[in-house]
């Protein structure tokens, strides 16, 4: 799959529970929408990404990837220690200057 640099960097990141390089494929003003609630800037989505993998243990398997308009979609196989492990995800980005601007994640 051929996926843009920094989103290989997001997974790699994820696989590695490594929250501090995860937030970095974010910019300063980033915004990720997820499970009804907005994290705004690297540092909430940092807290948000190592309170999931505190919580869930989330691992993510790509299966698809495609652009509509002006988002990259990853479509994912994620599991975790998370009732009805695993689920099927639509990881929806907006990547500006190769960093994520915004993500929201979807079923």
């Amino acid at each position: 799959m051929n996926l843009p640099e920094v989103l290989s960097s997001l997974l790699s990141a994820q696989t590695n529970f490594d929250s501090k390089t995860y937030a970095d494929c974010f910019s300063e003003t980033a915004v990720v929408f997820d499970e009804g609630k907005t994290h705004i800037g690297r540092q909430e989505i940092k807290d948000w990404n190592e309170s999931t993998n505190t919580k869930y243990r989330t691992r993510l398997k790509p299966v698809g990837f495609y652009t509509d308009g002006d988002e990259s979609i990853l479509e994912t196989e994620v599991s975790g220690t998370f009732s009805g492990s695993p689920l099927a995800l639509k990881y929806h980005f907006k990547l500006e200057e190769e960093l994520i601007v915004s993500l929201k994640i979807t079923g």
